[in-house]
Parts: structure tokens; sequence; C-alpha cells
């Protein structure tokens, strides 16, 4: 197994491991492309890092992200919501939650249950 260790100019470490032919392969491409990690090249859409909405942390998104994960499957009261979002490490009142959840029952995304005097959201 061949290694290599190479060094930017901004001085980040870049260790490649591999077959002898892996690692020369690599060890050229960055040289002759001039690549910086993480560097942003200033044109348009030349080495730029996709903007994406669906990584950003925001309300609906930390929401959607437990639909997909099946937090739904049994009903869920705001409350629970709030705590589960809390868990993943981003805190946000009642009152921003609440409108989000209704949000995306409209789409269709989630049903929205009244069970005992208390609203319940499943998937």
């Amino acid at each position: 197994m061949a290694k290599a260790h190479i060094t930017t100019k901004q001085g980040t470490k870049i260790t490649i491991e591999g077959t002898p032919e892996e690692v020369a392969t690599l060890v050229s491409q960055l040289k002759y492309t001039g690549a910086q990690p993480g560097r942003r090249d200033n044109r348009k859409g030349v080495g730029r890092v996709p903007n994406n909405s669906r990584d950003k942390a925001t309300p609906v998104n930390l929401v959607s992200n437990l639909i997909d994960g099946g937090f739904f499957k049994k009903p869920k009261d705001l409350a629970t919501v709030k705590v589960a979002i809390e868990e993943l490490g981003h805190v946000y009142p009642v009152t921003t939650l609440s409108p989000v959840l209704l949000r995306l029952v409209r789409k269709r995304q989630l049903m929205r249950l009244k069970e005992k005097k208390k609203w319940v959201y499943t998937g």
C-alpha cells in the first residue's frame, strides 16, 4: 500500500493511501489542476460550493428531516416535536414550530388530528 503526505500552501495536510497507481493519479491531479481544497473561485460556477437550502438548519428542514426519519409514524404533540428538535441541538419556541407544522399539514406531508383537546401530528 502506497502512501503520500501533502501539505498545501494554506497548511492543510493531506494523507493519501492506496495502490501506487491510485496515489500517483491523485497526486498528479492535485499538482496539475492547482486544486486547493476548501478554496472557492470568484468566477461563477467554477469551484463554488452549492448552496443547498435543504442542508440549512431551518425549522422547516429540521421537521422534514424528522418526517424522513420516521419520527411521525406515531402521533406526536407539539411539545414532543420541540424536544426532538432540541435533541438535535436547535432550540425553537413552540410559537415558531406551530406554523411550520401547520404548513407541512397543508402541503400534505403531515396529518393533524385532535386527541384529548390537543393537536397531534402524524405521517
